[in-house]
């Protein structure tokens, strides 16, 4: 017998503030939240820790719940045997990141939901991922019977389980240097070897496809310097099919988390805050590389997406919409050609259909022999703009009008659709990756409305995600709660910064040095170097490892050290170079075994080793000349720069670039420095352009 959610009284999970928690109030297992109550419970009662984690937009963790937990019979093994505690992995990516090192380390593989079972002192001691009834119910009768009868065998399980877990969070030994420069650009082919040439992105022998946001920024990194066109040809191939491809949202804007085809066809619905910010990214420095307008188009998109779906009333950014609405993936983004027709009459529907290669029987189905029921269709380019307008006789303009209303009456039928569910927390570190996206883009693409927007996120989460000057993990409805963690201070440091050199008001670098301050003084390893994830004053769990690798998003410590390498500069802080020093040596040792676990430390890195151009502006933002010189800096593609802005000679002034700089001939003045050495002070956009192009080559 099964029980529906919205049936079930409600248990303790009603007064969480995640919405992944909320999702599970009404079932019938008797959840806790990570909590000592619930650790308490469990060795009071001697009773095995079941521990859920997974997150909102999960779609295999409703699939979990509708199978197991809103299960009578389920929920009565649970209750009678085990203490059952339900985590949001965005919410606790402490424990998320420790039990699923230790899930993967037993299974030979990951995922959401995960599922963990423990003794009350937080020791694993058995783990997988995704059960159907049958088979959870199984495990539970399984290690109910071993629990009762052979306790032994399940004490020296968790004492391998401990084990595993202090091992994979070990540091391991600093190397002498840093890592070098012949690292970087090895790891940069390695990982360009990696690619689909054909359709871009990486499968891993597999199907799925997620966007290599941090592998792409190491290679055009490298390519800036190497010229290696194959570096370049593989990021292009991968945004072009990208963004022709059903993962982008062609109606509405904004990325999925990854392709279940290596077609780039079929995504994987949800929409995560952080995808959001880091494809954009990537976007912009190919579009300041090569200026073409698809990549400027597809950042901005994604922006707007954002500002109209995701973002709060308050000026914070939710986190993710979900994949599923109705009860069926997929179903509030895909179409029947039938429902074109009706939208847009005969004609414009032949078009557009053809453009977006939506067929009767619906692409789903044709190109993969699956889908829902009936024949859908999934919105995606097969040929570029041009060649599309020129075989139909339609100028490129002519063509992008017509998108353009085609779009806006069918985002108006898809409104009337049940929309997938949002997650409306706000999480401090990936706020902090789409402040920094969208302050990037406001000066790349000229647009201060993107500023504008990161300015009010940063001002909410000073605002309502701090306490006692140290910022705070999550907020949800007028609720903050948890000790932040190491990406939360890395990624809005981040943000922090790029909207100094987007706003030049000071008060955002003060920020960033306050909290990286803050940051060193509670998260530091001063005796081996990097930082750890949690706090010194945090939740003490089996064990306390410092994250270091890039995943999905980048680890806190390689956005720590680029943090630290242009606050250096900034500031002129040689003790902050130190630390950032102390980084790039912790894990030197293992990037060349392993580099896709440390695309962004390598980014890291490419920084530490460049000459970074030190760029300081005396005029008046809103002058049209100023206005000039500063399109200069930002539409090029110079990924290692600082720069800094006054109005005017000011003698208080204490950035070290501004020192002493003022304007030549009563003009707007640039100043390009390398290590504080500068060259002589410009006027004139093309004079500025040309010290710019002009390259020393990295240390």
């Amino acid at each position: 017998m099964s029980q529906t959610s919205d049936q079930a009284p409600a248990n303790r999970l009603i007064h969480a503030t995640s919405p992944y928690l909320l999702q599970h109030a009404h079932n019938p297992v008797d959840w806790y939240e990570w909590s000592p109550e619930a650790l308490e419970k469990a060795r009071e009662e001697n009773k095995p820790i079941f521990l859920s984690i997974g997150y909102a937009a999960c779609h295999w963790c409703h699939v979990m719940e509708h199978e197991c937990f809103e299960d009578a019979e389920v929920a009565a093994a649970l209750n009678k045997g085990f203490v059952s505690v339900k985590v949001d992995r965005e919410e606790r990516p402490d424990l998320d990141e420790l039990y699923m090192n230790y899930t993967q380390s037993t299974t030979g593989h990951g995922g959401w939901p995960m599922s963990v079972w423990l003794l009350p002192d937080g020791r694993p001691f058995f783990a997988g991922t995704y059960f159907p009834k049958p088979q959870f119910m199984n495990a539970l009768e399984q290690i109910a019977t071993v629990w009762k009868n052979e306790p032994e065998r399940i004490r020296k399980a968790a004492e391998q389980g401990e084990l595993v877990i202090g091992q994979m969070a070990a540091s391991p030994p600093p190397a002498e240097g840093v890592v070098p420069r012949e690292t970087i650009d090895r790891a940069a082919g390695t990982i360009g070897g990696y690619f689909d040439r054909s359709r871009g992105g990486i499968s891993g022998g597999g199907t799925n496809k997620f966007p290599p946001s941090m592998a792409m920024d190491l290679m055009l990194r490298v390519y800036r310097l190497t010229q290696k066109s194959d570096l370049f040809d593989a990021v292009k191939v991968t945004l072009d099919n990208m963004a022709r491809g059903g993962i982008y949202d062609h109606l509405g804007g904004g990325i999925c988390r990854y392709s279940t085809d290596v077609e780039w066809l079929v995504p994987h619905f949800e929409k995560m805050l952080y995808d959001q910010a880091l494809v954009s990214s990537i976007y912009l420095d190919a579009y300041q590389l090569n200026h073409d307008p698809l990549y400027g188009y597809i950042a901005a998109d994604i922006f707007d997406y954002v500002l109209a779906d995701l973002t709060s009333p308050e000026g914070g950014f939710y986190s993710s919409r979900d994949a599923d609405s109705d009860g069926l993936e997929g179903k509030f983004y895909i179409w029947t050609a039938e429902e074109f027709e009706e939208a847009l009459g005969k004609e414009d529907a032949r078009l557009f259909c053809a453009y977006y290669d939506v067929t009767p029987t619906g692409n789903w189905f044709e190109r993969f022999g699956h889908a829902p029921p009936g024949p859908k269709n999934i919105l995606h380019i097969t040929k570029p703009l041009e060649v599309f307008a020129r075989m139909h006789n339609l100028s490129v303009e002519e063509l992008e009008a017509k998108l353009g209303s085609w779009r806006e009456k069918l985002l108006e039928i898809r409104a009337r659709r049940t929309p997938p569910a949002l997650d409306d927390k706000v999480l401090t570190s990936w706020n902090g990756l789409m402040i920094a996206a969208l302050a990037k883009g406001a000066v790349v693409l000229d647009q201060p409305k993107y500023a504008q927007a990161a300015e009010r996120a940063a001002t909410f989460i000073l605002t309502n995600l701090q306490k006692d000057g140290r910022l705070l993990r999550t907020w949800r409805k007028g609720q903050a709660r948890l000790t932040g963690y190491l990406s939360d201070y890395a990624y809005f440091i981040e943000g922090l910064l790029n909207l100094y050199e987007a706003t030049f008001d000071r008060k955002w670098l003060d920020e960033a040095v306050r909290l990286t301050d803050t940051a060193v003084r509670h998260y530091y390893d001063e005796s081996a170097g990097g930082f750890y994830f949690t706090a010194d004053d945090a939740e003490k769990l089996i064990a306390r490892s410092k994250h270091p690798f890039d995943a999905a998003i980048p680890s806190g410590n390689s956005v720590m050290a680029k943090n630290l390498l242009r606050l250096a500069i900034l500031l002129d802080r040689k003790d902050y170079r130190g630390k950032a020093e102390g980084i790039l040596r912790l894990w030197a040792s293992q990037v060349d075994g392993a580099p896709t676990a440390f695309e962004n430390l390598l980014c890291a890195a490419d920084f530490y080793h460049d000459r970074v151009k030190e760029i300081a502006i005396v005029g008046d933002p809103k002058d049209a000349e100023t206005k000039a010189l500063l399109r200069v800096v930002f539409d090029r593609y110079l990924p290692n720069k600082v720069v800094v802005l006054t109005p005017d000679a000011d003698p208080s002034e204490k950035l070290p670039l501004l020192a002493r700089k003022t304007k030549m001939n009563g003009k707007p003045t640039a100043y390009v420095c390398e290590q504080y050495n500068c060259q002589r002070p410009v006027n004139s956009a093309e004079e500025l352009a040309k010290q710019l192009e002009s390259t020393s080559p990295p240390e």
